[in-house]
């Protein structure tokens, strides 16, 4: 699913991110506390975006690290940032990960991606073909519950293609994602070989307190993201 914020607004994008409310202080910890030791590992990281988590993934010594993203302006600034430390091209992730090995990845991240694309168990049965025996996925979503205000059908189990205006790059910018039910998004991955292994609903960081008390309350009381990590059944 594509958007001018990934694209035309990619360097405003980047810049944003560094230390946002949604992005660094709750999505980023939120995940990179479900990860293992990445020491040696080869890992893929899908929808990454301006290269945050490949900064990360780096500083966390992984052997190999491989970042897709349907945004080619988004893999320029990967490229740029990072030519030689990892490997990087551009993905459409709703077509699959035609030029990965199978079992070539130790872990793989998905950070924010999945509700860009509406055919979820097309994905992971890639993902679970990937993956190497043992392996490993976490990545994080808009909350099923936190996404139902934007039902317009009311029927909670309806996937919806859900627009909405967002303002994350300092202007206002169409973004177009799915709103989907919890029950969608565990069959497709308990149908394509991966067992849940833990489930988080996020923590927002306290230094949201020192930008807003607002949206720190809220975050504190209300789900946004939802955090999946999975492994590889054989």
């Amino acid at each position: 699913m594509k958007s001018d914020m990934y694209s035309k607004h990619a360097e405003k994008y980047d810049l944003a991110v560094q230390d946002n409310i949604y992005n660094a202080h709750l999505e980023r910890p939120s995940l990179q506390a479900m990860l293992d030791d990445l020491s040696g590992l080869n890992v893929l990281d899908l929808g990454c975006g301006t290269g945050i988590y490949a900064e990360f993934l780096i500083e966390q010594g992984a052997a190999e690290i491989t970042c897709l993203d349907a945004s080619q302006q988004m893999i320029e600034i990967v490229n740029s940032k990072f030519a030689d430390r990892v490997s990087a091209y551009p993905q459409d992730l709703s077509t699959g990960l035609p030029r990965e090995k199978s079992n070539s990845a130790d872990v793989i991240i998905c950070p924010l991606v999945v509700h860009y694309i509406e055919d979820l168990s097309a994905l992971f049965k890639e993902v679970n073909r990937v993956l190497k025996a043992g392996g490993y996925i976490v990545f994080s979503t808009h909350h099923p519950f936190a996404d139902f205000e934007c039902s317009r059908s009311g029927n909670y189990f309806e996937r919806e293609l859900v627009n909405e205006v967002w303002d994350t790059v300092g202007e206002p910018v169409e973004v177009v994602f799915y709103r989907r039910s919890l029950t969608e998004i565990m069959d497709a991955l308990t149908t394509n070989g991966l067992a849940v292994t833990q489930l988080s609903e996020g923590r927002v960081s306290d230094k949201v307190q020192e930008i807003s008390m607002e949206r720190y309350d809220y975050l504190s009381n209300n789900p946004n993201f939802i955090f999946i990590k999975c492994q590889k059944l054989s």
